[in-house]
């Protein structure tokens, strides 16, 4: 099939996997000479309708010149791409290259007429606007910069493809034809088309998983125990409202039934279909299961087996033909090597994992890549104890195990605009798209909250089977940027279930302003402590005495609540001497009836051993769903009745405020540290709300840069540019670097101050003395020629020889704060621009802040102000504050200039001296490479395997 054309080697680069509109998938590939036999057995699958609208006349066949043409191009001015599922075509896009008449041309001409073709059975499922993505990708890479369509103005479906795209369009009318003819720059517009359909369709795609209408559980053990007869009770016993098959290909061919459940030798013989296929069986033998499932039509598959990229080089091989072999039939794949999948909905009640017991309905979404962190986190959600006490409910939980096909990306785009998902929990060893995962973050967190916790992440490598790309940035670097788009990222489990709670049943602070009040002293104390530890503003501690109350609490509680300058209020709570149940639940009614009262603040509970009161709190009689008529109960064995309230059901969230839950912490800094999390969560939530802009700059030569850029690439791969080079390219857009001008001799040095006028600098430029002010390698304001020349003798006589040390005289600037600007390409996060204060704060200290690019004005201000060492910048112990306007415009032009030309995959200003008025760049350095085949602009794409 990958055969060498006419005129170019094949571009295995295009071939790609793409998630449909119905969250099916398809494989788009360029057509080769191979397929000759595949495009007629398509063809002959076209309606006569859809033949005429693509030939604007009855064309019942295609002929063997059709289909030599439509089956050899060059990969340059002739592409075809189809789209297949199980090996076969059910599209086709092709574009040629034409000139200003409209007749075949080469490059230089930068436009081509495109068409398509869609089998009926496939239409409506957005396989033509999958491949107007990847055509017009294939289109920009070659040079061309325009497409253009006829199209019969009956064929609407087509017509609204393109116009739906987002590119910039002219349409026509002509001789009974609609001339179509459109850009392909990526706009905003078809931006955000495209990342609306990629959400729709990953989602979708993770509905189907999730919500399946039937389930076979495929490798069920004939006898009690074993993975696949525990999976098979699990969803039994939860009530699965679906089809259930058991399938075991050693079943006797008698046996019809297994626990109650239908049972079958083959997912073949099942009659109906399968939605959701639970795979179990030792790995050797899952190839011929996908392949039973592929043929009967399974949408997805659950994988529990192991012995995948978890056991070696082996196992890893083995588990990239598992996803080939599942998309070659469109299905999508959780694991292998999963925990399994859960779905507390009334309308599923899906239990497709190890669990034993079936999590309460709830509000939370769980995402775990370790089976083992999985465990825990539902275990502490499920049960009264586990740190936080109170309960609260899984809306649904996936387990990805090896992370092969669907990841933490798909299940974002799930839960964001999945109803029953109001906060999404995840735990991460490891993120195979930063850049999408980031993207992703921001949108979800624009409307509910995203809180996770990454493992492993100082050991260096990702866990075994997760195939992640390799990044150069720091961790602590990759969690601001994660920050940066709304992520509230904790260190631990118990901190990323502790801020779930909070914020499943509360609702956001309006800002860092904490009330405490509670009947210990000490304990107030300690949370007042915790609060200004974590960056608060609490009011003094109320302290009500021992001898307080449920009415003394429900009393000060409300006057807390009622205060315009508190924000939250935490309460603290010890027991008393003979205190029982009925003074814990009237304390918890007492608390709730005065929360309910202003709804829109926070309140936390603080407890020392109070078993009771934390489950009073947790028991909203109120609100709590009634469990039907025998139904099944879903409290742990041996609870009693009532001590683990469910969360309140969908219908029930609908209720007055005042049935929100109160969370309870055993700890002040636990409870006081989610707090702090929600406040910096919803401060980012109102910040987003206006996130500033992109500013225009009409200095900027963005074509003139583009230029320099191509012609240093044409003599080499990458390069790093000349000081003469980099100064050039920066200054297109608007950063003017000082110049500085080599010295090799003394001679030369008084000639470069000549050229460049009195007072100057001289500065040793070797590897080890750049930017090293403190090792004496810089001599400053030499005001004449003899100052120079005894400097240069000093800088010899203490360091070496001229041509070690690379002295250059440089113009004085300025006095002010010296700085550093960064930019970088990073191959997993993206474009990065970073900022700090030069010298040891940066060095030793790792005192930068970070952004992605393209950075906003708002961004730019804030990024100056992120560092520790800020105050420097603004009057520190009297001295001037700087022109923060200046460097903001100096960060926003190196944000333009990354953002616009991707080969700049390096620049690094140091140092910028920022004076009170005006800023100097002293020093400059720019590495440039080729841009990548496909970046996030491209076409939509699954993880390639």
């Amino acid at each position: 099939m990958q055969t060498s054309s006419d005129r170019h080697e094949y571009p295995a680069h295009w071939e790609a996997d793409v998630v449909l509109r119905d969250g099916g998938t398809a494989r788009v590939r360029p057509i080769t000479v191979d397929d000759a036999e595949r495009l007629v057995s398509f063809y002959e699958q076209v309606s006569d309708e859809s033949k005429y609208y693509r030939f604007f006349a009855p064309y019942p066949r295609l002929s063997a010149k059709d289909v030599h043409r439509f089956t050899h191009h060059d990969f340059v001015d002739r592409v075809g791409l189809a789209a297949t599922i199980g090996g076969e075509f059910i599209a086709t896009v092709r574009y040629d290259r034409i000139g200003a008449g409209g007749t075949p041309a080469s490059s230089p001409a930068d436009e081509a007429e495109v068409a398509f073709l869609v089998q009926d059975a496939h239409q409506g499922r957005g396989v033509a606007s999958a491949l107007l993505e990847h055509i017009a990708a294939v289109a920009r890479e070659r040079g061309i910069r325009r497409f253009a369509a006829e199209v019969l103005p009956a064929n609407t479906k087509m017509i609204k493809v393109f116009r739906d795209a987002g590119y910039t369009q002219k349409r026509s009318f002509e001789d009974g034809v609609v001339r179509l003819e459109f850009d392909l720059e990526p706009t905003d517009r078809s931006l955000a088309v495209q990342y609306a359909r990629e959400q729709r369709a990953e989602g979708r795609s993770v509905q189907r998983l999730l919500q399946p209408g039937s389930v076979a559980v495929i490798g069920t053990g004939r006898t009690p125990g074993g993975v696949g007869r525990s999976i098979l009770g699990n969803i039994r016993d939860a009530g699965y409202t679906g089809r259930l098959h058991a399938v075991n290909r050693a079943f006797p061919e008698d046996l019809k039934e297994l626990d109650g459940v239908p049972a079958r030798r083959s997912v073949r013989d099942i009659d109906g279909p399968v939605d959701l296929a639970v795979v179990t069986v030792p790995a050797e033998h899952v190839p011929e299961v996908v392949t039973a499932c592929g043929e009967h039509g399974v949408q997805g598959l659950v994988v529990i087996s192991a012995g995948y990229a978890d056991s070696g080089p082996e196992g890893r091989e083995r588990q990239r033909a598992l996803v080939r072999q599942a998309r070659t039939y469109g299905m999508r794949i959780i694991g292998p090597n999963a925990f399994g999948i859960i779905n507390t909905s009334p309308e599923v009640l899906l239990n497709a994992s190890l669990a034993p017991e079936m999590p309460r309905p709830g509000r939370i979404g769980l995402f775990a890549q370790s089976g083992a962190i999985g465990i825990a986190l539902l275990s502490r959600l499920h049960r009264r104890g586990g740190g936080v006490t109170g309960v609260t409910g899984v809306s649904t939980f996936v387990s990805s195990g090896n992370r092969a096909d669907v990841s933490g990306n798909d299940v974002l785009q799930y839960w964001y605009d999945d109803p029953q998902t109001d906060v999404a929990l995840m735990y991460l060893e490891s993120i195979g798209n930063p850049r999408k995962f980031t993207r992703l973050a921001r949108r979800t967190a624009a409307v509910k909250p995203l809180v996770v916790v990454q493992g492993a992440r100082h050991g260096g490598v990702a866990p075994q089977g997760h195939a992640v790309r390799a990044t150069r940035l720091p961790h602590a670097t990759v969690s601001a940027l994660l920050r940066q788009a709304g992520v509230i990222r904790v260190d631990t489990i118990t901190d990323l279930v502790d801020a779930g709670l909070l914020l499943a049943r509360q609702p956001l602070p309006a800002g860092p302003r904490v009330a405490i009040l509670g009947n210990s002293e000490s304990l107030g104390l300690l949370t007042y402590d915790a609060c200004l530890s974590e960056g608060l503003r609490p009011h003094p501690p109320l302290d009500l005495t021992t001898a307080a109350s449920a009415q003394d609490f429900h009393a000060a509680l409300s006057r807390a609540l009622a205060d315009d300058t508190c924000d939250a209020v935490v309460v603290t709570a010890i027991p008393t001497v003979g205190e029982g149940a009925a003074e814990d639940a009237a304390l918890a009614e007492a608390l709730r009836s005065a929360a309910a009262a202003v709804p829109g603040k926070p309140v936390l509970v603080v407890h020392v051993e109070l078993g009771g009161l934390a489950q009073a709190l947790s028991a909203a009689a109120s609100t709590a769903p009634q469990a039907a008529p025998g139904a099944p109960r879903q409290g742990t064995p041996g609870t009693p009745e009532g001590a683990l309230a469910a969360e309140p059901p969908a219908e029930a969230v609908q209720a007055p405020e005042g049935a929100h839950l109160i969370p309870a912490y055993p700890a002040a800094e636990r409870a006081v540290r989610a707090l702090a999390q929600a406040v910096a969560y919803a401060q980012w939530r109102r910040d987003a709300v206006d996130p500033g802009r992109v500013p225009e700059y009409d200095d900027i030569d963005q074509k003139g840069a583009a230029e320099l850029i191509r012609g240093h690439l044409a003599r080499g791969q990458g390069l790093a540019l000349g000081a003469e080079q980099t100064c050039e390219l920066l200054g297109r857009y608007g950063i003017h670097v000082h110049r500085a001008l080599p010295a090799p001799t003394p001679d030369d040095a008084v000639a470069a101050a000549d050229t460049l006028g009195y007072p100057v600098a001289l500065k040793a430029t070797a590897p080890h003395l750049r930017h090293r002010a403190d090792l004496g390698g810089v001599r400053l304001d030499l005001a004449d020629e003899e100052q120079l020349r005894r400097a240069y003798a000093e800088l010899t006589e203490l360091f070496g020889r001229p041509e070690e040390l690379r002295p250059v005289v440089q113009g004085m600037a300025p006095r002010g704060v010296d700085t550093v600007v960064r930019a970088v390409i990073d191959p997993a996060a993206g474009a990065v621009l970073s900022f700090g204060l030069a010298g040891a704060a940066t060095q030793l200290l790792g005192d930068m802040a970070h952004r992605l690019i393209p950075v906003t004005d708002r961004e730019a201000t804030s990024l100056i102000r992120s560092i520790r060492t800020a105050p420097l910048l603004f009057g520190w112990r009297g001295s001037a504050p700087v022109d923060a306007s200046a460097l903001e415009e100096l960060l926003l032009r190196v944000s333009r200039l990354v953002d616009d030309h991707p080969e700049v995959v390096a620049v690094t200003l140091e140092p910028v001296v920022v004076a009170p008025r005006g800023l100097s760049v002293l020093g400059a350095s720019v590495r440039l490479a080729p841009p990548p085949a496909r970046d996030d602009l491209g076409p939509r794409t699954l993880p390639a395997y």
